[in-house]
């Protein structure tokens, strides 16, 4: 069904949208702000109340009927829609709102926003883009007049202070009645758009967009969050970015001219930077993550390593990513006290071990390093650091459709590679149990936890690596080929920890 509606629809989105889309994403968002909204004046921030909630199926309906005419299709889709959902076995109706997790939600929802991308560029990109280029702005064409003036005089002096007067003035006209431009991009249910012109139209603008919003398409506008900022006091936020407009003076390209005067900028806002140091913090100072100890040395490095990748990697559009050396830094500090926890050592001994010089795309980098020998294959080699905090404004990281793993974890490899039931000892036919959450395993009522129950209590693991026979009698509720190997024994011990009758055998006392 979701292949069918890609084939169709995909071709038909707007450029401005780069939701859940192939070869689109966050940084293809940003990117086109970056690239394109030059001279903005005003950001106006969209958000929707409930977006995929609220999406009406009425509305959804009539939208895919413009274009789908096979009502055999229409009707899946339908029932797909008001199928309802099992909580605590109870089933709920859905009256609106796309199936949560579905994977046709997400292109339903484009689908349906595909009309909010329509409105604004038939409707108000053309009423509010007016005018080819600004007009010069006068007061700077006088300065130009008066330097070329001293200029045949060769008064050097009055040249170089009129050029200093000049540097502080727009070239171009800032109010311009005859000029206007609007600039709009869209990310799923986060919206953006980038006005030139009087902040009474960018208001306008504002409510134009609601009441499209909530007659056309049954949504409602935020009051809280759709934000209206002036972009040279404010900054907007979009994606977990700030975007900026910058306004230095002095700073000139090899012509002379002022390079980077109303060019849009992103930038990583400064509670996105504590709030990532705050999971390595305790008390406001770096600490251990008791939670990772019972790692191996190479996992927990790995971990470290993934966590403050992904975050670089998505904020290396920022003109100030380089403030993430504060969160190396504590992640740094943590994944030591981390290792000297699970050694019983300590942080200098540990950086001593494991510090290390690498080679990089980008040079020689220092790091922490964990490497594990293999016999007859290459080591395994991961480490923590080594990526340069430096903006790259070609980093472009694309939406990829969903993928399922198993784990993310190095342990469970190694366990299963082992190939044994790590309840009876079996080799025949391994598979993976998994549980949703540790807390399922205390859940009240049992009188007495079964022995897998209280194995994955103990290394605090969803999953346990099993035998065909044993998964099927962990599902069952029956004793596990562990629990009968304990032998009579053992199972009369645990019988008499309960108080039981003994009646006579027919002898006297």
């Amino acid at each position: 069904m979701r292949q069918l509606l890609d084939a169709y629809f995909e071709p038909r989105f707007s450029e401005h949208s780069h939701g859940f889309r192939p070869g689109r994403g966050c940084h293809t968002a940003l990117s086109e702000i970056v690239q394109t909204w030059k001279g903005v004046h005003w950001y106006i921030e969209g958000d929707i109340s409930d977006c995929f909630g609220s999406l009406d199926h009425e509305v959804l309906m009539t939208i895919l009927g413009e274009k789908v005419h096979d009502n055999r299709f229409l009707r899946l889709i339908r029932h797909m829609l008001q199928a309802g959902y099992l909580e605590e076995w109870r089933w709920h109706e859905t009256l609106s709102g796309a199936p949560q997790g579905g994977v046709c939600s997400p292109i339903l929802s484009n689908i349906y926003l595909d009309k909010l991308d329509k409105f604004v560029e038939t409707v108000l990109l053309p009423k509010y883009n007016q005018g080819k280029r600004r007009a010069k702005n006068p007061a700077y064409q006088n300065i130009e007049n008066a330097i070329a003036r001293a200029k045949r005089r060769g008064d050097r002096q009055a040249i170089r202070m009129l050029r200093k007067q000049r540097r502080k003035l727009p070239s171009q006209h800032p109010q311009d009645p005859n000029y206007r431009r609007l600039r709009y991009v869209r990310y799923a249910d986060d919206w953006v758009l980038g006005f030139s012109g009087p902040k009474e139209e960018a208001e306008e603008i504002k409510r134009e967009l609601r009441t499209f919003l909530h007659d056309t398409l049954k949504l409602e506008l935020s009051e809280e969050k759709t934000l209206l900022t002036h972009a040279r006091t404010g900054a907007a936020k979009f994606l977990g970015y700030q975007i900026v407009s910058q306004h230095v003076d002095d700073k000139l390209d090899h012509r002379g001219q002022r390079q980077v005067n109303e060019m849009v900028a992103l930038r990583v806002p400064k509670e996105v930077i504590e709030q990532k140091c705050a999971l390595y913090m305790q008390r406001g100072k770096p600490a251990q993550r008791g939670v990772l100890i019972r790692d191996s040395d190479y996992s927990i490095v790995s971990k470290y390593q993934s966590e403050y990748r992904g975050i670089v990697q998505y904020y290396l559009l920022a003109h100030n990513v380089g403030w993430f050396n504060k969160l190396h830094w504590i992640a740094e500090t943590s994944l030591l006290k981390t290792l000297a926890g699970k050694h019983r050592s300590s942080v200098t001994k540990m950086a001593k071990k494991y510090k290390a010089t690498i080679e990089t795309p980008h040079g020689p980098r220092k790091c922490l390093q964990v490497v594990v020998q293999r016999d007859n294959k290459k080591p395994l080699v991961t480490h923590f650091g080594g990526i340069p905090l430096k903006r790259k404004q070609d980093a472009i990281l694309v939406d990829r459709f969903p993928q399922f793993v198993m784990t993310n974890r190095s342990e469970l490899l190694q366990r299963m590679l082992a190939d044994t039931c790590e309840l009876c000892g079996s080799s025949e036919k391994v598979e993976v149990h998994h549980i949703r959450k540790l807390a399922d395993l205390e859940k009240p009522g049992r009188r007495e936890k079964p022995g897998w129950v209280k194995q994955m209590a103990t290394r605090r693991r969803k999953t346990l690596v099993v035998c065909r026979k044993c998964h099927e009698e962990i599902h069952a509720g029956t004793s596990t080929a562990a629990f009968r190997k304990q032998g009579p024994e053992s199972r009369m011990t645990r019988k008499r920890s309960s108080p039981v009758r003994e009646e006579g055998n027919g002898q006297g006392p």
